[in-house]
C-alpha cells in the first residue's frame, strides 16, 4: 500500500532541515600589523566570521620572548648572555632541532652560532666594529653549532662565548605557528605573510589559488615596488632571501648581511635573492639563506641531489643585467614572469 504524505507537513520539515543546516559562504577576514621589525598580512576565509587578530598579536608577541635578541629577557637573549635562569620552551627546543637539520644537510652554510659575527659586521643588536682579519680569526672560532648541545631542557656551550641568532629561521618558524593556530580554529583556507615569508593552504572559496609576487631585487625599493614573478601557492611555504635590502656600503664596497659562516665575510657573488618553495615556512625561510650563502651554481648542484624543495633565483650577469634560473617543479606554479 502506497502511503500518501501530507504536502503540509513535508513543507515544515524542509523549513526546519534547512534552518539547522546553514548553507552560507565564508567569510573573507584580513588584517595587518607590526611584528619582528617588519609587518604582517592575515586572509583567510571563516564560515563563523571570526576576526583573530587580538589572538595572533598575542601568538606572535609570546613567539618573540623565545627568539628574539631585542627583547631582553628572551630566552635566546638570556642563553647568549649565559643566564642560569633561563628556562627552555618547546618553541626553542624545535627551532633547535630544526636548525641542526639544516645544519648538517648544508654542511654548514647554515649555523646560528653565527651571532658574534653578526653583531661585529653591524646587522645585529651590536654597534658595528672596524672588522679586519684579526677580529674575524678571534670570532670565526665561536661560530660553530656541533660546539652547542642541547640536554634535555639545558642548553651547553663549548665557550660561553658563542651566541645564537635564529633570525635565518624564526621568520618562518612564527608563520608555521600562525598556520598552525588556524587550523586548531578550524580555518584550512588562509593565506599568511610574515616581511615576505608566506605560507598558503587551501583555496579560494571558487576554487582559485593563493597569488603571491616574488620582488625585483632593487636597492632601498619599498615593499612591493616592482615584482619579477607572480606565482600561485597550494599548501606549500615561500620565503625570500636576498643582499639588496640590508646592506652598506664602505670605501666603496658593498657589505650584505648575508655573512658565510666559514670565511667570517659577507658573500660576495651575483645571486641576489632566492625564493625557496618547501613544505613548511621555517625550511623555506633557512634554505633561502643557505641557498644566498651558497651562490648559485652550487645552489643548483644541492638542489639536483634534494626532494620537496623548489627554488626561483635572481642574479646578475657580467653585464649588470636580471636575469633568472629556476627549478622544474617552481616554473610549474609560475603565473607570470616580468621583464
Amino acid at each position: 500500500m502506497i502511503k500518501i504524505l501530507n504536502p503540509f507537513l513535508l513543507l515544515i520539515s524542509a523549513l526546519l532541515f534547512n534552518s539547522c543546516n546553514p548553507s552560507k559562504d565564508p567569510t573573507l577576514v584580513k588584517f595587518n600589523g607590526q611584528i619582528q621589525g617588519t609587518y604582517y598580512a592575515v586572509t583567510y576565509y571563516d564560515k563563523d566570521g571570526r576576526n583573530l587578530q587580538i589572538e595572533i598579536d598575542s601568538l606572535l608577541k609570546e613567539f618573540d620572548h623565545t627568539a628574539s635578541m631585542w627583547v631582553d629577557n628572551s630566552i635566546i637573549s638570556k642563553i647568549n648572555r649565559n643566564d642560569p635562569t633561563v628556562e627552555i620552551n618547546q618553541d626553542f627546543i624545535r627551532l633547535f632541532d630544526l636548525s641542526n637539520e639544516v645544519y648538517q644537510r648544508s654542511m654548514g652554510a647554515f649555523d646560528p652560532t653565527i651571532g658574534p659575527l653578526v653583531n661585529a659586521w653591524g646587522f645585529g643588536f651590536a654597534d658595528r666594529m672596524k672588522v679586519d682579519q684579526h677580529v674575524i680569526d678571534s670570532l670565526l672560532p665561536l661560530v660553530d653549532f656541533a660546539k652547542v648541545r642541547l640536554e634535555g631542557n639545558i642548553i651547553s656551550k663549548a665557550d660561553e662565548r658563542i651566541q645564537f641568532d635564529f633570525n635565518a629561521i624564526a621568520q618562518g618558524y612564527s608563520v608555521d605557528l600562525l598556520g598552525a593556530f588556524l587550523e586548531e580554529n578550524r580555518i584550512t583556507n588562509y593565506l599568511l605573510d610574515i616581511g615576505g615569508e608566506v605560507l598558503a593552504k587551501g583555496k579560494k572559496p571558487r576554487g582559485e589559488s593563493w597569488r603571491v609576487g616574488i620582488e625585483k631585487p632593487l636597492d632601498n625599493a619599498t615593499y612591493g615596488e616592482g615584482l619579477k614573478a607572480i606565482v600561485k601557492l597550494n599548501d606549500k611555504a615561500l620565503a625570500t632571501s636576498g643582499n639588496y635590502r640590508k646592506f652598506y656600503e664602505e670605501e666603496g664596497v658593498r657589505y650584505s648581511h648575508t655573512i658565510d659562516p666559514k670565511t667570517g665575510y659577507p658573500v660576495q657573488h651575483t645571486l641576489l635573492s632566492v625564493s625557496v618553495l618547501a613544505g613548511d615556512c621555517a625550511s623555506a625561510d633557512a634554505y633561502a639563506t643557505v641557498f644566498m650563502v651558497m651562490g648559485l651554481e652550487k645552489s643548483k648542484a644541492f638542489l639536483n641531489d634534494s626532494q620537496n624543495m623548489e627554488a626561483y633565483f635572481i642574479y646578475s650577469d657580467e653585464l649588470g643585467n636580471l636575469r633568472t634560473y629556476f627549478t622544474q617543479g617552481f616554473k610549474e606554479i609560475i603565473i607570470e614572469e616580468m621583464e
